[in-house]
C-alpha cells in the first residue's frame, strides 16, 4: 500500500514539471467582460495553473488570463444561463506543461463549478453552490461569516480545516480527510474534492462597528 501511495505521488508531482522544448516567454495578458445572468453558473473546464474567483458588485463577469504561451487560449462563451470558460491546449501535450493563471470577477450570488487540473484554486466572497474537483493544489474558500452551506469537503491525500464546523474522518492510513456540515437552513450546497492536497474553508468575519461613545460624566457642582 505505502509503495503505491508514494508512486501516486511521485507521478502527481513530475506533471509540475515543466517541458523541457517550452521555450520561456514573457507573461501574456488579456481581459474581457462577458454579460452574465442573474443567479447563472460560471463553469471551467481543463483549467490548471493559479486560479482565483473573487466576487464583485457588478453584474457581469471579468475574466484575465495570463499565460506565457502563445499555444494555449482561454476563451468564454454563454450557453444559457452558463458562462463557459475553457482552456485550449496544443494536442499531445499535457496541461501542467503551461503556465497560467486565471483572475475572474463575478457577481456575489453565481454559481461555480471549476474541474481543475494541477495548481491552487482560490474563492473569495461567493455566496452561490460551489462544486471544484482539482488533481493537486489547495482549495481556498473565503465565506461570508453569515453565510449557511451544505459541506462536502474531501481530500483522498491531504488535509480539511474548516471553519464551520461539522463530523470529520480520516481514512485509517491517516492520509485522506473529510469534513461534512450537513445545515438543514443551509441554502447553498459547497462540493469539494482534491486527490493530493489541501482544503481550506475560512469565514470572512465582518468587524463589528463601534458602539457609542458613553457620555462624559457631569462636572460636579459645590
Amino acid at each position: 500500500m505505502t509503495i503505491r501511495i508514494l508512486a501516486a505521488i511521485g507521478l502527481a508531482s513530475c506533471a509540475l514539471l515543466p517541458a523541457a522544448d517550452e521555450p520561456t516567454q514573457k507573461p501574456q495578458s488579456s481581459t474581457q467582460r462577458m454579460d452574465f445572468p442573474s443567479g447563472g453558473t460560471l463553469r471551467l473546464t481543463k483549467s490548471t495553473g493559479l486560479l482565483t474567483v473573487e466576487a464583485w458588485d457588478r453584474p457581469d463577469v471579468e475574466i484575465t488570463a495570463i499565460k506565457q504561451s502563445d499555444k494555449v487560449r482561454v476563451a468564454a462563451e454563454r450557453h444559457g444561463d452558463e458562462l463557459v470558460v475553457t482552456t485550449d491546449f496544443p494536442r499531445r501535450r499535457a496541461h501542467s506543461e503551461f503556465d497560467l493563471e486565471y483572475r475572474i470577477k463575478a457577481p456575489a450570488n453565481a454559481k461555480l463549478i471549476a474541474q481543475h487540473d494541477v495548481g491552487d484554486v482560490n474563492i473569495d466572497g461567493l455566496a452561490g453552490d460551489i462544486q471544484v474537483t482539482l488533481l493537486q493544489g489547495e482549495i481556498l474558500l473565503h465565506l461570508p461569516q453569515n453565510g449557511h452551506y451544505n459541506i462536502h469537503a474531501r481530500s483522498q491525500f491531504g488535509n480539511v480545516n474548516s471553519d464551520f464546523p461539522g463530523p470529520e474522518k480520516r481514512r485509517w492510513w491517516l492520509l485522506g480527510h473529510r469534513s461534512e456540515n450537513k445545515d438543514l437552513q443551509a441554502a447553498h450546497k459547497l462540493n469539494l474534492r482534491v486527490a493530493f492536497g489541501d482544503i481550506v474553508i475560512l469565514k470572512t468575519r465582518v468587524p463589528t462597528p463601534p458602539g457609542p461613545l458613553a457620555a462624559a460624566p457631569k462636572a460636579g457642582g459645590l
